[in-house]
């Protein structure tokens, strides 16, 4: 699809297709023409839990003709979507979406699957000339794709297994002891008491026998060229994100995800698996179980929300320090003002 872009003294953004169809957008910058652009525009959207991208992306779909991309590493899960707050039917109704709910809560997904998905994806929708908008929390999901991944093989099933029976047995610090004598580097960049990550390193070292600093040497490519992408982290006032916090789990229980939680406990999974991790899961399940009241899972589920999304904020910010921090209400300014700049 070609989009002209014009910016008018009254300060918003006419979008055309070339089907006739316009759009008004509206926008707060200097009077200014931009000239025609023929590439499809890529639009980034991260934030912490319940800071309103979905609602967003959908929003600049509509508008722009776009097609959302799944960056959470939870929305993946056929079996999660209430407990996920995953797109609804109606929503997938109004804008394609993307790597939604496509993987059995089984299967032990990678970020380099979704790097080699995710960029799949991409070209597809390059090629119908659509705009593509990656949406999600997941930070690892966006470095992969704008910077590239480091290729590590298939980490075997054994190796996987005595690492974390030595992470239930000894604790991550012992782990994290162990790393920085075998990987020093990637140990420095962790902090002991991250226990997947320290796990991860160490699998791949005992694995491999190569350092995982090292593999990033020969890194897989990055899908997306973050230079000519708009991107932006939403971040709410703490006290309205708490807030929206309480407000969607709340209403993840009234749609039915303790039921959700009911079939997925039932299928008697691995509960090392990430879907079995999902927030508010582990809860619902001993609740099911007979070992906590509602209440006090759905207050756990609730507690373990908020601090996630403090880990967000704080992963991104060091990690991933060219995406724009803006409130939700000016995202789409922003987003809008990128557009404009990567077009001239």
């Amino acid at each position: 699809m070609r989009h002209e872009r014009i910016l008018k003294l009254y300060c918003s953004i006419i979008l055309r297709s070339q089907e006739g169809k316009v759009f008004a957008i509206p926008f707060t910058f200097p009077t200014r023409y931009v000239e025609a652009v023929s590439e499809p525009n890529i639009i980034l959207i991260a934030g912490p839990t319940a800071s309103g991208k979905s609602a967003l992306a959908l929003a600049l779909a509509e508008r722009l003709g776009g097609t959302i991309v799944n960056a959470d590493s939870m929305q993946v899960y056929r079996d999660l979507r209430i407990i996920t707050a995953r797109p609804t039917p109606e929503d997938e109704r109004r804008a394609p979406h993307r790597l939604y709910g496509h993987v059995d809560a089984a299967v032990n997904y990678s970020v380099g699957r979704w790097c080699a998905e995710a960029a799949e994806a991409l070209a597809a929708i390059g090629r119908e000339g659509r705009t593509a908008i990656v949406t999600g929390g997941t930070g690892l999901y966006f470095s992969g794709l704008t910077r590239g991944l480091a290729a590590v093989p298939p980490i075997p099933a054994q190796v996987r297994n005595a690492v974390r029976a030595r992470l239930a047995g000894e604790g991550v610090e012992a782990l994290h002891a162990e790393l920085a004598h075998r990987d020093p580097v990637t140990a420095a960049r962790l902090t002991p008491r991250d226990r997947s990550r320290v796990s991860r390193a160490l699998e791949v070292v005992l694995a491999t026998g190569r350092a995982l600093s090292q593999w990033h040497e020969a890194n897989m490519p990055a899908g997306v060229d973050a230079a000519r992408a708009a991107k932006v982290f939403l971040m709410p006032d703490r006290d309205e994100l708490l807030r929206r916090i309480d407000v969607r789990f709340d209403a993840m229980m009234q749609l039915g995800a303790l039921e959700e939680v009911r079939a997925l406990a039932a299928r008697r999974l691995d509960p090392s698996l990430p879907a079995m991790k999902a927030h508010g899961v582990p809860w619902l399940i001993r609740h099911l179980r007979g070992e906590i009241a509602l209440v006090e899972a759905v207050e756990g589920g609730k507690r373990d929300t908020r601090h996630y999304t403090k880990r967000q904020a704080t992963w991104f910010r060091n990690q991933l320090a060219d995406f724009a921090w803006v409130e939700p209400t000016a995202a789409r300014a922003a987003i809008e003002a990128q557009l404009l700049a990567l077009a001239q």
